[in-house]
Parts: C-alpha cells; sequence; structure tokens
C-alpha cells in the first residue's frame, strides 16, 4: 500500500502518461539516483550552481518539451502545456532538491507572460530558446515594494522610434544571472494609471542588463539586477495596459500551482529517512517506534502526506478541464500554494520530533529538507494573501452550488492552453462551485469522515447566521481565523472526490480526517479567542469542536503502512 501512494524512484514507472513523457521523468530519477546522495548533498552545501543539471535537461530537451505548449510547437507531438506531468516534474524535483525545482518554476514564470503574448516573434525566440536548453526569469518584484505592481519602479521612456529605455532594478528575480529571457513588468513615464503598465523581454546577457547579485546564501541564484537605458524595441514588447497587469497575475496563478507538488517531493523523501532511522534507533531496549507517542507522530505525518497528494492531484483535474465558463481552479489553485505547502511544514515537523538531532546531520536529506519547506508557503504569497484571496469564495462554495458536468481524472496528453488565455484577472465573486455534500455522502459511513462533515455543516450555519459584520470584515487577523476553517473544508473535499477515484483504503482515509477533525477543533478555538469575536462566534466556535472517533485496530493498521517505509528506499551513496 504505501509504494502506490509514495513516490519511490526504486519502484516509480509511470504508465499512465505517454512513452515520451514516461522516459523524461524516469530518465530524470535515474539523472539524480546516478549522481548519488552525497553529491547531491555537498552541491546543496556549496551552494553550487546548476550547470551539470542545465546540462542534462538541455540534452534530453526536458524543459523544451514540458513547457513549449502545442501552439508554440513545430517539431512534433510531445510538446505541449500539460499540467498533470508538469506535477509529476515538480514531484521529482522536490524530492531530491529545491534548487532544481526553483531553476524549472522561475522558467514557468518567466514563460507566463510570453505564452499568453500576442507577438508571434518573442514566443518564436522563447521556443527557440527552450530547445537550446535556456531557462528564464519573470522580473516582476522590487526591492521597495516586493510583488506591489501598481508601484513599479521600472520606467519605460519612449525612444521615439516606438520602442522604449528601461531603467529601474528588480529584486528576488530567480535565474536573473543566466536567463536566456526575462520577462520584465514596468510602466512608461508618458502614460498614467493601468494604461501605462508594459511586460517586456530582456536578455540577461545584454550590456545595458547589470546583475548586483544573489540575495540569497543558496545554490538557487534569486538575483538583484539593474537596468540601465536599456533599449525595447517593439518586438520585444509583450503586453501593454491593463493586459499586462492581468498577465502579471495569470502568470502568477500557473506558477503557484507548483509549490504544492514541490512540497510533496520534499516530505517524500524526508519520510523514507525519518522512518527508517526511528525503526532501527534502539531507546531503552526498545526500537523507538515501540512509543506511543512516535506511532502517533509518523502516522499523523504520513496520513497528512497522503492527504497532500489527494487534495494535489485532484485539483490538476480542475485546472486542466478549466474555461471562461469554469474558473473553480481559482480556489483550489490558492489551496494547492497555502494549504498544501503548510501542511508540507507540518509533516516534517512531526517526523523531526521524532528523529530529533538526527535531522541536523549533514549527510541526510533531511536537513535540507527542513530548510527548504519553509520557503514554500513563502513563495508566489504569503500565507495570508492566499487565505485571504480564498475567503473570496467561501459563500457561493458553501452555501450556493452550481451544476457541473463531473469532472473526471484528466491524465491524458492534451495541451491545457486555457492557461494562457484566462483573460481579465477579476471577478471572483461571481465563480460559482459543484455542491461539496456529495464526496462527503459518499463517505458518510467513514467515522471520522462524518464527523468532519459535522463541522463543515457548522461552518455553513456560521456563514449564515454570524458571519463577520461589515467592521469585522475589515479585522484581517479575525478573517484569516475564518478562512482556516473554510480552506480545511475545501481540502476535505477534494481528498475526498480523490479516494473515491482512487479506491484508498478507508482506513487510511478514516486515519486522515481524525487529523482534519482535530485541526477544524484547533482553529474553531483560536477563533474564540481573536480579540473582536462577537459572543455569539465564540459560542459557536466551542460548539463545532469535536473529538474524533478512535479506533486503536484502525489505527493500528495504518501504522503497520508507515513502518512498512522503513528501508522502502536509500538513496545510493
Amino acid at each position: 500500500m504505501a509504494d502506490a501512494l509514495l513516490f519511490n524512484p526504486r519502484t516509480y514507472d509511470p504508465t499512465h502518461f505517454d512513452p515520451e513523457t514516461r522516459r523524461l521523468l524516469r530518465a530524470t530519477v535515474d539523472w539524480f539516483e546516478a549522481r548519488g546522495k552525497r553529491r547531491l548533498i555537498e552541491d546543496y552545501r556549496s551552494r553550487a550552481w546548476l550547470a551539470d543539471f542545465l546540462e542534462f535537461s538541455a540534452k534530453e530537451k526536458l524543459f523544451a518539451t514540458f513547457l513549449t505548449p502545442a501552439s508554440a510547437a513545430e517539431d512534433g507531438p510531445d510538446k505541449r502545456w500539460d499540467t498533470a506531468r508538469i506535477a509529476a516534474l515538480n514531484e521529482i524535483f522536490g524530492f531530491y532538491g529545491l534548487d532544481y525545482w526553483y531553476a524549472w518554476q522561475v522558467t514557468i514564470l518567466g514563460l507566463g507572460p510570453v505564452w499568453q503574448s500576442d507577438n508571434a516573434a518573442a514566443r518564436e525566440r522563447a521556443a527557440e530558446l527552450l530547445d537550446q536548453g535556456e531557462v528564464f526569469a519573470f522580473g516582476l518584484s522590487e526591492k521597495a515594494h516586493g510583488a506591489d505592481i501598481y508601484s513599479t519602479d521600472m520606467l519605460l521612456e519612449p525612444d521615439g522610434s516606438g520602442g522604449f529605455r528601461a531603467s529601474g532594478s528588480k529584486y528576488y528575480i530567480g535565474n536573473g544571472n543566466a536567463a536566456g529571457l526575462v520577462s520584465v513588468f514596468g510602466r512608461r513615464t508618458d502614460v498614467e494609471g493601468p494604461d501605462g503598465y508594459v511586460f517586456f523581454a530582456a536578455d540577461s546577457r545584454h550590456e545595458a542588463y547589470h546583475l548586483v547579485k544573489n540575495v540569497v546564501d543558496s545554490s538557487k541564484y534569486v538575483s538583484e539586477f539593474r537596468l540601465e537605458d536599456y533599449p525595447v524595441s517593439p518586438q520585444d514588447v509583450l503586453h501593454t495596459g491593463r493586459a499586462a497587469f492581468d498577465a502579471a497575475l495569470n502568470t502568477v496563478n500557473v506558477g503557484k500551482f507548483n509549490l504544492c507538488t514541490a512540497s510533496i517531493g520534499i516530505c517524500e523523501h524526508a519520510m523514507y529517512e525519518a522512518v527508517t532511522h526511528a525503526h532501527h534507533r534502539i531507546l531503552y531496549g526498545r526500537p523507538v517506534t515501540a512509543f506511543p507517542h512516535v506511532r502517533r507522530e509518523l502516522t499523523d505525518a504520513y496520513v497528512r502526506l497522503v492527504g497532500m497528494k489527494l487534495f494535489s492531484d485532484r485539483a490538476v483535474d480542475y485546472f486542466r478541464t478549466a474555461g471562461p465558463d469554469d474558473r473553480r481552479y481559482l480556489l483550489f489553485n490558492p489551496m494547492t500554494k497555502m494549504k498544501v505547502t503548510t501542511e508540507g511544514e507540518k509533516v516534517i515537523d512531526l517526523m523531526w520530533d521524532v528523529i530529533a538531532a538526527k535531522g541536523f546531520e549533514k549527510d541526510n536529506y533531511f536537513a535540507q529538507a527542513a530548510i527548504e519547506i519553509r520557503g514554500l508557503p513563502k513563495l508566489e504569497g504569503t500565507v495570508h494573501v492566499n487565505l485571504a484571496l480564498i475567503l473570496k469564495f467561501m459563500r457561493n462554495h458553501l452555501l450556493d452550488p452550481a451544476e457541473y458536468a463531473p469532472v473526471p481524472t484528466r491524465l491524458d496528453a492534451a495541451d491545457d492552453a486555457f492557461l494562457f488565455r484566462q483573460g481579465p484577472a477579476r471577478g471572483l465573486g461571481a465563480v460559482r462551485f459543484h455542491d461539496w455534500r456529495p464526496a462527503f455522502d459518499a463517505y458518510a459511513r467513514v467515522a471520522n469522515v462524518a464527523r468532519f462533515r459535522e463541522q463543515a455543516d457548522a461552518l455553513c450555519e456560521f456563514v449564515t447566521t454570524a458571519a463577520p459584520d461589515e467592521e469585522q470584515s475589515r479585522d484581517l487577523d479575525l478573517l484569516l481565523a475564518v478562512g482556516q476553517l473554510f480552506a480545511l473544508v475545501v481540502h476535505g473535499q477534494l481528498i475526498l472526490e480523490q479516494a473515491r477515484l482512487t479506491g484508498l483504503d478507508e482506513d487510511v482515509l478514516d486515519e486522515l480526517f481524525a487529523v482534519l477533525v482535530r485541526d477544524f477543533s484547533a482553529h474553531a478555538v483560536e477563533l474564540h479567542g481573536k480579540d473582536s469575536a462577537t459572543e455569539e462566534q465564540q459560542r459557536w466556535a466551542l460548539g463545532a469542536v469535536r473529538r474524533p472517533v478512535v479506533d486503536e485496530a484502525r489505527s493500528a493498521r495504518v501504522w503497520e503502512a508507515v513502518e512498512s517505509l522503513a528501508g522502502a528506499y536509500e538513496m545510493a551513496p
């Protein structure tokens, strides 16, 4: 059962993909395995740039195959933008090291404005650069403003010939040291307001492009760069006006989805190490895994990780099925970024409490996992930003469902073209969702699913009778507590949908929902303690607290699955 749920390089064979995708994914795993654990860790510790990895990617045309949409591909059917296989590669990169994933991730972000553009020359250039093995960068953030794109200080002065001269700096720009193309966001000096926004393509090798430094102590080259009178020709302009603003937000919509599966890969590798170590360590004459609290922590970590995978896999289906009349992905996307990545932090913390000092050792993957897992909830918008976004969908999702055709599992070899024609980044309050209740009804026989359903129904009552008033709606601290409760309902819904599609073992599902019941209760208690919570809201909060249904035999059976991970995978030296 464990092998079917967790990625294991020893047994990995993605037969559900087409032959070329299957070959490339397996070739990537084999490349990392051939390098070995010692080299992997040493490169991480020495902060070595990823030249050999990028050489491998170029030779195999890995990025070119996975990141060229069909509309820009001229040489065969294997090139397409396929979210399912992109997610699979995210997981592999996370498993071996976030530095590799990061170079890929910021390439995805850098390509976003290009693939959304009508500039045929820029699209053709990007496709050629991908074929050559180049990486890309996304020049949005600035040192003074972060990702506040309303306040950009990258200024474009018209040159009198239809182009511009660009001057300004960007900060936190991955791959800024090596990108063949940098998508840069700025504003014209001669046009006020949103009509003045411009997205343009720059080359990091141009003499007017000045690389300042890597702002982090890592192989990930998170650069500061400065443009000084950089010539922007009409052929370099990707978007102008409101379309440039929308391209920025829609690119982040595409890119933030990748954080969840990278987090999953990190947790999977760390879990093999942690369970193996704990199982073989003898303390007071017994294996560490004989202690009840250790079994509980490792079991909780395991089922949380399974939940991360189930939610993310199901979210892929909604991402790929999205269209102008189905924008449900706009909720499930920040959920993958916020909820799944923070679950990843919990998984690592639970395991670290078990293995303790072992988690600091320099010869283990776990030491870097414990550091890198912290970054994912903080990229592409903070947890708070994404929680606030999720809240925009709460009333419609909980109380006002609409009819949609069932969404199947989407592992087909299709191009996800809609992601690059999402349209204006507004109208979130009008997005409708299918009824969340049938997913729970299908598992009403599972004790802790039924217990959690009581809490979900209680949240509907809260929204109807005790929702924050106008004054409280300005109290973001209170709203974020409510957002956590809503996020748990959405998390549970997609987990249940995927469980039904995959035939998940009901013991694992029951144990997972026991954890979610505890989580909901904890967030309800947090809401109770908020300064601005009304007496009615406080009563509601305590009334929503539930105790999970305990079943020792079920927990023992799930523990057997966790224990089977001991020795199931060890990276070659």
